[in-house]
């Protein structure tokens, strides 16, 4: 998954001054930026998303494989005494 670094874009939230004030603590004490931190939270969002929607996709394909060459191979009546 590591590649070329990808080309960087600014990007301006509004968010209320209370969280700011204490994502910027949170920054301090782990010794970075606030952009770092909503850098990192967003990245592991997006690869989350990536993961699930892969894991669908996969679930997709096996259902529709089993769909198709799931005929029974009994009747009714075979199942039932009458």
């Amino acid at each position: 998954m590591w590649g070329p670094p990808l080309a960087r874009t600014n990007l301006t939230l509004q968010l209320d001054a209370e969280v700011i004030r204490r994502a910027r603590i949170i920054a301090a004490k782990r010794g970075t930026s606030v952009s770092a931190l909503v850098a990192r939270e967003l990245d592991g969002l997006v690869q989350q998303d990536a993961r699930y929607e892969d894991a669908r996709a996969r679930a997709q394909a096996l259902m529709d494989r089993a769909t198709r060459h799931s005929v029974p191979s009994w009747r009714r009546d075979d199942l039932h005494e009458r």
